[in-house]
């Protein structure tokens, strides 16, 4: 199984989600989104009214129990796109107690899709952590500001007030917790193929890996 195995992880608005549905659709494999695992976890504590800072064993208990009840269907819940869960998805998912609750959810997804059809991994440790021997595996990157612009661009369709400058400044604050958080930070994974899409479309992005495989 773990031949078929294509593994993509990145930054925030790096262009990987998309490129991975893309991917998947293409050759007909499952698309499994396991940061958005974080976000039901992080939209949970939200509505609990748990900081995850003050409370991590809290939010531990949360995913725990999200890992031994999940269903794929909570994760058409529309309330994960927003970008306040997003954060708190972020915030809950730097404790290493909260990451090792779902760890084997995460790799149970990856590792038995239905029909036995390959899978595209989807998140922020998916080639260092969940599935390190996946034969392809893929760092999808830009730059913050760019990063910030596509968010900023997708946001306003919803909410014309939504703020160029803030999304920046969560965006820098979420990627200085992901990348520096000591358990599973965000890095390229070992024999990862890194692509920058700052320059380029989804088009050339979506070619590029295509490319690599």
């Amino acid at each position: 199984m773990k031949q078929n195995i294509i593994t993509i992880d990145g930054p925030a608005a790096s262009g990987k989600g998309t490129l991975a549905r893309r991917l998947a659709d293409h050759l007909n494999y499952c698309y499994r989104d396991t940061g958005k695992i974080y976000r039901l976890i992080g939209l949970q504590a939200y509505q609990k009214g748990l900081t995850p800072e003050d409370n991590p064993d809290a939010v531990a208990k949360l995913a725990q129990d999200l890992a031994e009840n999940f269903d794929l269907s909570m994760m058409d819940n529309p309330e994960l796109k927003s970008d306040h869960i997003g954060q708190m998805a972020s915030r809950s998912g730097a404790f290493p107690v909260v990451r090792s609750a779902i760890l084997d959810l995460q790799r149970h997804l990856a590792l038995h899709p239905p029909y036995g059809c390959g899978v595209v991994l989807d998140g922020r440790d998916c080639g260092t952590v969940i599935c390190p021997d996946a034969p392809h595996k893929f760092f999808i990157t830009a730059d913050v500001k760019t990063r910030a612009k596509r968010r900023f661009e997708e946001l306003k369709q919803a909410d014309p007030s939504v703020d160029y400058d803030l999304i920046l400044a969560d965006m820098k604050q979420r990627d200085e917790r992901d990348f520096a958080r000591t358990t599973a930070p965000l890095r390229p994974a070992d024999g990862a193929i890194t692509i920058d899409t700052s320059a380029m479309d989804g088009d050339q992005a979506y070619q590029a890996v295509l490319d690599k495989l």
